[in-house]
């Protein structure tokens, strides 16, 4: 099993910024590709960024030039700094585990296997 904690949400306004960590234990060596997700009130949880062992990376096209997603492997922590955030970004934060390489997991939630709690972020105009 893998266990993912988030941290970091929070209210900003809009054009502001906020860094989400999310720090990753247990059977860790098992994952190949790290990621966030979001969910929006009354909307599917979507993808948002992923990295993958190697350092690759990929973004919705939403948060492309915005967002930028990194990890610790280290310290098994992955993050996502936001900038320029929008209303529009308001929702829950998940940070998510693959057991499959990014090329195959990509940003769509059936490939994911383990999943964290949540943090909101409130981005107000």
């Amino acid at each position: 099993q893998v266990q993912l904690v988030e941290s970091g949400g929070g209210s900003v306004q809009a054009g502001g910024s906020l860094r989400l960590s999310c720090a990753a234990s247990g059977y860790t060596y098992r994952t190949y590709c790290m990621g966030w997700f979001r969910q929006a009130p009354g909307k599917e949880r979507e993808g948002v960024a992923n990295i993958d062992r190697d350092g690759s990376t990929t973004y919705a096209d939403s948060v492309k030039g915005r967002f930028t997603i990194s990890k610790d492997s280290a310290k098994n922590t992955l993050y996502l700094q936001m900038n320029s955030l929008k209303p529009e970004d308001t929702a829950v934060y998940y940070c998510a585990a693959s057991l499959n390489y990014c090329s195959l997991a990509s940003l769509n939630r059936r490939y994911w296997n383990y999943w964290g709690q949540g943090t909101q972020v409130t981005v107000s105009s």
